[in-house]
């Protein structure tokens, strides 16, 4: 089956692969999409990646890469849809899509289907064309309630992730975290779990010389420069890290550089600019807006360090983009960052979660903690390249078509023994 071209239909209903990245609704998973589905295509996979039609002048079919489609469903209302708010409209979607697949006369092998939403029109699919189904959730409604951060996760979406822990047929998680958390609170059987990494694009993220990067975005050689990368949500952990910058006030040189957000009139953005303002640390903050990929790495390039202040994280994709540009990480003890600080040396993962324990891990790095050369910490890092991540997977979806097969095959042997 290795050289068999698969052809693969991608769920991602909520979220467009090809939105504003380090807006509300588009983070990490949006770049795991995009990355994977454009490895498949170079092996030859075919792979349709199935959104919903947004507000914006998106075709209804995109070709995004080679062998790779980005294909938009519309509904009635759907541009001005809120996230929970599409669950209802999730049979008009699915609807949507088997018009487009009859039309255009497609079959497919298999279906992946990411986050919970998407994952509820995967099973729709895996059972009227009778296809296996792969589903990674990207995040954990249980591991986000557990937090006691930001507005609760909704009943029906912990209801939907247990139910499609026993339903699909191999859920991908990041982490070996990520997977003991299946087990513990959604049931899922161990031996149904796959654990394959996040990647890296290893063409784009680089060690830079420091002083270029910073003379390239305005900023001063003599600043010591912390970064955040992200979406501005509670779970994220701003609120934290700004807490924590007051216990740093000695450092009069240290800037805390924020990349990320949906625009300064956001309201998200209006409490953290104020929040600031309340703290003290207006004039050691600046926020950049929100910075599409392919231009963040002379951010990285600027930053003596890049903080991670989540409460939780399914893995942590930009402490990676971090350390394959060669800089340190300050993390929480979220998603893979203890790993990979580890494999790298490169950083530290505080013990706990309080704002004074992430300024002393921050204090520390920032004190001439003994760190690595940068390219010796990009090298930790480079089998998470998209590539080997796409080999892995491929592997995770030849073991599920392969089950099927001798199922079936054993079903005609059954039948025709009675």
């Amino acid at each position: 089956m290795k050289n068999d071209q698969l052809s693969i239909a991608m769920l991602s209903i909520h979220s467009n692969p090809i939105g504003e990245l380090g807006t509300k609704d588009t983070g990490g998973m949006s770049v795991y999409i995009r990355e994977l589905a454009c490895e498949l295509g170079k092996r030859g996979h075919r792979i349709d990646i199935y959104t919903r039609l947004q507000n914006g002048d998106y075709k209804p079919v995109i070709q995004l890469f080679d062998n790779v489609r980005l294909i938009h469903l519309g509904i009635s209302n759907n541009g001005t849809l809120s996230k929970l708010a599409l669950y209802p409209y999730l049979p008009d979607f699915f609807q949507s899509l088997e018009d487009f697949r009859s039309h255009e006369g497609l079959k497919y092998d298999l279906i992946h289907s990411h986050y919970w939403m998407s994952g509820r029109l995967g099973t729709w699919a895996q059972n009227h064309w009778n296809r296996p189904h792969v589903l990674m959730l990207h995040t954990l409604g249980e591991e986000k309630n557990r937090t006691g951060v930001g507005m609760r996760e909704p009943d029906l979406r912990i209801a939907v992730e247990k139910e499609l822990a026993k339903t699909c047929h191999r859920i991908l998680a990041p982490t070996d975290r990520e997977k003991d958390s299946l087990i513990r609170f959604y049931g899922a059987p161990e031996q149904k779990i796959g654990v394959v990494p996040c990647g890296v694009n290893l063409e784009l993220f680089h060690p830079a010389d420091k002083v270029a990067a910073r003379k390239r975005l305005g900023y001063d050689p003599d600043d010591i420069i912390l970064l955040y990368v992200g979406r501005f949500e509670p779970l994220k952990g701003l609120d934290r890290l700004f807490h924590a910058m007051t216990y740093l006030r000695n450092h009069l040189k240290l800037r805390l550089l924020i990349v990320g957000g949906d625009g300064e009139e956001a309201p998200e953005s209006q409490y953290l600019r104020q929040k600031t303002r309340n703290l003290g640390i207006e004039d050691k903050v600046t926020f950049s807006g929100r910075i599409e990929q392919k231009y963040l790495p002379p951010y990285y390039g600027s930053a003596d360090v890049l903080v991670m202040p989540s409460h939780y994280e399914s893995f942590g994709l930009v402490g990676l983009e971090a350390l394959a540009c060669g800089r340190p990480v300050v993390s929480a003890p979220v998603g893979a960052m203890e790993c990979l600080i580890k494999e790298s040396r490169a950083g530290l993962v505080v013990d706990h979660s309080l704002p004074q324990s992430l300024a002393s891990g921050i204090e520390s790095m920032i004190n001439n903690f003994p760190l690595p050369s940068a390219q010796k910490i990009r090298k930790s890092v480079l089998e998470y390249s998209w590539s080997n991540v796409a080999e892995n997977i491929l592997e995770e979806y030849e073991s599920v078509l392969a089950r099927q097969s001798s199922e079936y095959n054993r079903l005609i042997s059954d039948k025709a023994t009675c």
